[in-house]
């Protein structure tokens, strides 16, 4: 029996017999499990609750299991052995928990630019792709992220736009058969990349034009990038298949920031959203304290 389902059936029977008065160890240990579900799939990703879980990543799934979260992301999955990704899979498929985005390894995000339209870059690119459909099948994930890369100075911005789409139109042709996703994911962390507001991803994944080809929005680097959230997330809504946090400035757990996150999760929730809300962030406390006050701050946020 899972360990959640347990925790939730013993404070039950301990009701039902009338004994929850006098054996209190016993509920509290069930109502410490915070097992309640959020409205939204925020997904943790490894090492977030490894103080309250320890290293063993599959004892950090089951722990952010029993704190009440449906979804994990893992940006290093392709780097794990095969063995730990199969194991990963298989403990998410027995707690119910969706697997998010992971990063298509293509050698090099800066460097081995798409703008660039060299086929050496296109074909690592490429390789990533198929080596990714595997991994995607051993955790049962559909989602995976890609950058393009960095702005390639010498080329009209134009041609770049066309060397960039062409590459992901190619990699669509690999992802689609399988029902996979690329996610594209506009960055903040440097004025060089190519790719960074919504409006831009929206017009490639348009011109792409392929359901294996979408815009991962985080929130933090819109934030930064361009603002004006609900309003940019509206604009580009039916391309948006996947959805990462951090609060600006300082890139940590909502509530630690400006961005009101509760009036944003509530926008995102009544538009019927389904997908996962990656947790990609640090945490503002340090050991088991901050690992409680991230949980905390999500049942905050999440409160509408």
């Amino acid at each position: 029996m899972e360990r959640r389902s347990f925790l939730r059936n013993t404070a039950a029977t301990i009701t039902a017999l009338g004994l929850a008065g006098t054996n209190r160890t016993f509920a509290s240990v069930a109502e410490s499990s915070n097992s309640a579900q959020f409205k939204l799939k925020y997904a943790p990703h490894f090492g977030m609750f490894k103080n309250s879980a320890g290293e063993d990543l599959i004892d950090q799934i089951r722990f952010m299991a029993d704190q009440g979260f449906t979804a994990i992301e893992d940006n290093g999955l392709m780097g794990r052995d095969t063995a730990l990704q199969t194991k990963i899979g298989e403990t998410l498929s027995s707690l119910k928990m969706t697997m998010g985005v992971f990063v298509v390894d293509k050698g090099g995000n800066m460097a081995n630019t798409l703008a660039a339209g060299k086929p050496e870059f296109i074909n690592i690119f490429l390789d990533g792709c198929r080596r990714a459909v595997d991994v995607a099948k051993r955790v049962n994930a559909k989602w995976m992220t890609i950058v393009p890369g960095g702005f390639e100075r010498n080329l009209p911005t134009g041609i770049q736009d066309a060397n960039v789409i062409e590459a992901l139109r190619r990699g669509a042709e690999i992802l689609e058969p399988h029902g996979l996703v690329m996610v594209l994911e506009p960055l903040s962390d440097s004025p060089d990349l190519y790719l960074r507001t919504s409006e831009q991803t929206y017009m490639i994944c348009k011109a792409v034009d392929s359901p294996a080809c979408k815009i991962l929005y985080d929130i933090y680097h819109m934030q930064k990038n361009e603002g004006n959230l609900i309003r940019n997330i509206e604009l580009t809504w039916e391309e948006i298949a996947y959805i990462q946090t951090g609060d600006n400035p300082g890139r940590k757990e909502p509530t630690t920031g400006e961005i009101n996150y509760k009036n944003v999760f509530k926008y995102i929730h009544n538009k019927g959203y389904q997908g996962v809300v990656g947790m990609e962030h640090g945490i503002s406390l340090s050991g088991i304290e901050g690992e409680k006050r991230l949980v905390e701050a999500y049942r905050e946020v999440d409160s509408f």
